[in-house]
């Protein structure tokens, strides 16, 4: 129905067994809704996207007048003149968290080798954003998080790799246009300072124990292997193989090679006969396996190859595509040594001592005893020297060196100096 309304005319309007509409013929674009629940003012347009007449809701007929209701439908005309209303219409996406995680799980799974140690990490860390729509997640929500975690202790580097995985996610979503934009682009990075990279290697001291510990342990387990099975002897049961080789188990070497070749751990589990080669003494760790997923071909020094020798005798399988350290349980890939590796280290009397830092204690030793730093971020596989430079101050002989240049020419006289 059409009718020129008036505020007189609206107050009598009543409701009806069915909601109906009145048209206001003072203003073609303004329509009145009648319904059970109350009288609703609605603008109406025909859309430029699909043609198809449309109503944008004004407001309630008990807090806008006719007049105020008119300029408004008049204002949302302008605006549809103008191409603003089809965005201002466009409905926002509201993905809840937890499923913008479940479809970026697939494609990090096929693009990051180390995805499942990523998605456990997120969903642990961020279990209270899962059932939170994306778009409501705020800069200030997570500054307070931040600042939580700072105050309980955690590093600034720690709480930077945490939101890098989470910003890593929201922006996959955005490229892939499950969500509008990333809510915590503004967020900054903190500051880390150098107490957060601070680099951990072995002392002289702590290097002896942890060799005596590794040959205390080797001597346990050979003790423990006789005398079981002179306890299965006397009891006429079938004993277990004898201890012959060169190492006990699997620990002894995996520890001497990652302290003589700065390899990651993954790529320890990961390494296969075919990867080694023993006469040209190089080991090639292959692009699948490695963090910045590029081929790197390293020297093994006297010692790493005498430890491959060696564990490669007592070998079963030392084919071309068998694992060099395989699961003595599974036969497969190893998954961790944590048990092992902690009673090692509390054997040798080594607190906060990561397996990772093995690899730091290769490349500290080896820019103390005056290596280039650019050799060592080759050996260490780095990209660029941002990551080799947490090294740099191990070596302040090479920067004396280089100052001592200026002091003095073959003449023992000033370089740049008067001379008479």
């Amino acid at each position: 129905m059409k009718v020129r309304l008036t505020q007189n005319y609206i107050n009598t309007v009543k409701p009806k067994e069915k909601p109906y509409w009145i048209t206001d013929a003072g203003c073609q674009n303004l329509r009145l809704y009648v319904g059970s629940a109350g009288k609703t003012w609605y603008a109406c347009y025909r859309s430029e996207e699909d043609g198809k007449n449309k109503s944008h809701k004004i407001g309630s007929a008990d807090k806008l007048t006719v007049a105020q209701a008119r300029d408004m439908a008049i204002e949302f005309e302008a605006k549809v003149i103008r191409g603003e209303v089809e965005k201002m219409e466009k409905p926002v996406k509201k993905i809840l968290f937890c499923d913008l995680l479940s479809s970026y799980e697939p494609w990090v799974k096929s693009n990051r080798r180390s995805w499942q140690e990523t998605m456990n990490m997120i969903r642990s860390t961020f279990g209270f954003l899962m059932d939170r729509p994306v778009s409501e997640l705020s800069v200030m929500e997570i500054e307070k998080w931040r600042m939580e975690r700072l105050q309980a202790g955690r590093k600034a580097s720690s709480v930077n790799r945490f939101m890098a995985s989470l910003q890593a996610v929201l922006n996959w979503g955005v490229k892939h246009d499950l969500i509008e934009s990333n809510p915590l682009s503004r967020l900054e990075h903190l500051r880390e300072h150098d107490s957060d990279v601070k680099v951990r290697y072995l002392s002289d001291a702590e290097r002896s124990r942890l060799m005596d510990a590794l040959d205390a342990r080797e001597k346990r387990i050979r003790g423990g292997r006789e005398n079981h099975n002179g306890w299965l002897s006397e009891r006429h049961r079938g004993l277990m193989p004898a201890l012959s080789g060169e190492y006990a188990d699997y620990l002894k070497p995996m520890v001497l090679l990652s302290l003589h070749t700065g390899m990651r751990q993954g790529n320890l589990f990961s390494l296969l006969w075919g990867d080694v080669d023993l006469e040209t003494c190089t080991v090639t760790l292959r692009a699948s396996v490695t963090k910045a997923g590029k081929t790197l071909r390293s020297p093994l020094n006297s010692v790493a190859v005498e430890v491959l020798t060696a564990w490669r005798k007592q070998s079963a399988n030392m084919s071309q595509e068998a694992l060099v350290f395989p699961s003595p349980k599974s036969g497969g890939i190893l998954s961790n040594v944590k048990k092992a590796w902690t009673a090692l280290l509390e054997s040798a009397q080594i607190e906060n001592f990561r397996w990772h830092d093995m690899r730091h204690d290769f490349a500290s030793q080896l820019v103390m005893k005056g290596v280039d730093l650019n050799v060592v971020r080759e050996l260490l596989g780095h990209a660029d020297m941002k990551m080799t430079m947490r090294y740099a101050h191990l070596a302040p002989g090479v920067k004396l060196r280089a100052v001592e240049l200026l002091t003095s020419n073959e003449n023992g006289k000033m370089d740049g100096g008067i001379q008479a």
